[in-house]
Order: structure tokens, then sequence, then C-alpha cells
């Protein structure tokens, strides 16, 4: 891996206006991410991870800091960043094929109609959905739905593909599948991935590093964990392994006892300031 970073985050930090004043969503992001890798951010609810990939996808601006990708800045929306959500947003008058091919018209100007075809076509055999290419999503199941979502931003050639919790409304054995589906992906295409997931197993399974988020307001980056385990892996083979069991541990260790920790300091000082502010005003 090259010294110079492919995506990079510097001090990022968003704010968002409320009734009562700024409300400081995330502070002093800094993340250096290389090509090719496969980053999985975890955390609790509400600690910034989709703010996160929204300032990466261009979709939120930075209050504070900046995003690069291959050193030009990120302040809007594009194609070199394609996004897979939970739900897969797929237009339901489309077909699996016509979804995919909507994209490839948009993101593919130069090409023949031929190469067209066969670049959709390519892109649903990825994906393992070339046999539902002519039905709509609503004849379709929901891993099926997430694998047409998957190849439709695969088809844009994006430089970094964001998962927003890509396989969460799906059951373990789908889910299972899909995680399998972009291991394989992953390899054979070499991008480089964001994904948010709650799912410690997940994390461990598909990703190089993970980021591990503190809890907001205020949320910033608390451990960054490489992942060093052989690729490709296995699940099976994974679960009897102790440095996969080690990596689980760490970070179950970190959203569950570091975070309370923190919290319990918290609520600690919150309380001492309330009880602190009360006898002030009785002494007023």
């Amino acid at each position: 891996m090259s010294n110079s970073s492919h995506l990079e985050l510097t001090k990022v930090g968003i704010d968002f206006p409320t009734p009562k004043g700024p409300f400081t969503a995330l502070q002093n992001v800094d993340l250096k991410i290389q090509k090719g890798e496969f980053i999985s951010l975890i955390g609790h609810s509400g600690c910034g991870k989709s703010t996160v990939l929204n300032i990466v996808a261009g979709l939120y601006q930075a209050t504070t800091g900046g995003v690069l990708l291959n050193n030009k800045e990120v302040n809007e929306p594009g194609p070199e960043r394609a996004v897979v959500f939970q739900n897969h947003s797929l237009l339901p008058w489309l077909s699996a094929y016509k979804n995919v091919e909507l994209a490839v018209k948009q993101t593919q100007k130069g090409r023949s109609k031929q190469e067209m075809k066969e670049w959709v076509e390519h892109n649903l055999e990825l994906v393992h959905m070339t046999h539902a290419a002519d039905k709509l999503p609503s004849e379709i199941s929901g891993g099926m739905k997430q694998r047409v979502g998957i190849a439709r931003a695969l088809a844009m050639e994006p430089k970094v593909l964001l998962m927003d919790e890509p396989f969460g409304a799906l059951d373990a054995l789908t889910r299972a599948h899909l995680q399998d589906s972009v291991m394989e992906i992953h390899a054979e295409l070499g991008n480089t991935v964001i994904m948010i997931t709650h799912d410690v197993d997940e994390a461990v399974l598909l990703s190089d590093r993970i980021v591990m988020m503190t809890n907001g307001p205020a949320a910033t980056i608390g451990e960054i964990l490489h992942v060093d385990l052989p690729r490709p892996r296995n699940r099976i083979a994974c679960a009897d392994d102790p440095k996969y069991n080690h990596y689980r541990a760490e970070v179950l260790k970190f959203l569950y006892e570091k975070q309370r920790k923190v919290e319990s300091v918290e609520e600690h000082r919150a309380k001492k300031k309330t009880s602190n502010e009360e006898k002030s005003s009785n002494v007023a």
C-alpha cells in the first residue's frame, strides 16, 4: 500500500441547527483509508456512523474539517462514490435489469448500447441475479432486491462503495449469503468499501479495519482495530479461530464496557453539575 491515502477524513465535525442552538453530532474525525481497504464503522445508535457516511457521500457538508478523495475535496455527491442503503431504494416500476441500466446510462455515457447491455449483465452476474433480470422489485425477495441495489452501485464503477447497514433488514441466512457475495466481489474488484454495521461478527468477518465510534453527541473515533485474518475468509473456519474470537471480544469490550464507563462518568458529572446549580440557586 502506498503512503498517500486514497480517502482521507481530516478533523471532520458537523453541527445541526436546533431551536436550542447548534447540536454537535461529530467532532475531530480523522481517518485515512487506503485503496482497496474494507472499513467497517460500528457503534451504538446515534453515534454518527451514518453522518460520517453521508459526509463522504457528499450528501452532508462538514462544519469543520473535510474529506479528500484522490487529493480532491469532496463537497457534493458524485459517481465515484456509490451508496447502498439498508432499504434497496429500487424504482418499483423498473425491472432489476432496468434499475441497473439506469445507473449505467447516467454514469457510463461513453459506452455503446451493446457495451452497456454487457456491462449491466456483468454486474447482475456479480451478485447472482441474471435469472431475475426481468422481474420487478415487487416480484423478488428482500435479499434479491438488495443484490440488485449492490449491482446498481457497482455498475457505476465507483472508487468508493459506501454501504449503510446493507444487510440490516434481512434474515440471518440471506444475510450470510450476501456477506459472502460482498467478500467475493471485493476480492475480484479490489474496490474500497466503507460499511456501517451494528453486527460485530459481520464487522470482523468482512473488514480489514473496524472503526469504533464513541457515543454521541460530539461523537468521534474511539478506537481502530486492525483485523489480521487471511483472505478468503470462511465464516465456519473463523468461528473456531482464536484470532477471530479475540477481535470479536475487543469490539464487544469497546461497545459494552468502555462506552458504558464513559457514560457513567458523564452521568456523574451531569448530576454533580445539576446539584451544584441547585445549591447555587438555593443560596441565591
